[in-house]
């Protein structure tokens, strides 16, 4: 877990013993430890051998290609939970930004790119129906940017009072450059969990990929109602 001391304890993240330490818009809170089950469906399967060839690609890496890597972390700091300020090893930077581009099927970087912008949606709004079927994605802010992706995560169909859905997430469709708003989500949901049910909840999210880098950018949520 990590912690963060001041007079006493400020502030803490992670596990410790039989409980979680997180933080919310109501300040931070502590809940019961709950192990995921681990199905290991086709998509963790993917995951997980994308993770294994990016490791054992980056042995297969020259050294002057390791040692620019290694150089370029400093172009990737980022601040913690804590607003601390952390800088990648090279072997965390070429898997991080490499499997960001292997979520949205662009082959990985063999040296480091130099950081740019990642343009996503300013706002989203999904709408769902389940007598006609329908599932629509629309956003405020133009066309999908040129060399950039955004890959839709949705969770399946929920009771609407359920609000903790952060371990519900599944990738679903990945929008394309140039892609309009606003684009149907149906086939590609009803694939992944199913025919839509009126009344249920779902919650989508939208995080944009440099198509040319690997980064991400910050994540957007939205939850809707499935219309009758």
């Amino acid at each position: 877990m990590k912690v963060k001391f001041g007079a006493i304890v400020t502030d803490g993240r992670g596990k410790i013993g039989g409980h979680v330490l997180s933080k919310n818009r109501g300040g931070a809170y502590m809940r019961t430890k709950v192990t995921p089950s681990n199905p290991q469906t086709p998509s963790q399967s993917s995951v997980r051998a994308t993770l294994t060839a990016l490791s054992q690609a980056w042995r297969g890496l020259t050294a002057s290609a390791i040692s620019a890597w290694n150089s370029a972390v400093t172009n990737f700091e980022s601040t913690d939970i804590f607003g601390d300020l952390k800088s990648p090893s090279g072997l965390n930077l070429y898997v991080k930004l490499n499997a960001n581009l292997a979520e949205v099927g662009i082959s990985p970087l063999a040296l480091p790119p130099l950081p740019d912008s990642v343009t996503g949606p300013a706002t989203i709004t999904v709408t769902a129906a389940a007598g006609t079927p329908a599932m629509s994605i629309a956003w405020t802010g133009g066309a999908i940017p040129a060399d950039t992706y955004w890959v839709v995560r949705a969770t399946k169909q929920i009771s609407p009072g359920k609000s903790f859905v952060k371990n519900l997430f599944r990738n679903i469709q990945v929008l394309a450059p140039a892609d309009v708003t606003p684009t149907a989500l149906l086939t590609a949901y009803v694939a992944k969990f199913g025919t839509l049910v009126a009344g249920q909840k779902i919650a989508v999210s939208v995080v944009a990929v440099n198509g040319l880098t690997g980064q991400k950018s910050t994540e957007i949520n939205t939850t809707l109602i499935v219309a009758a």
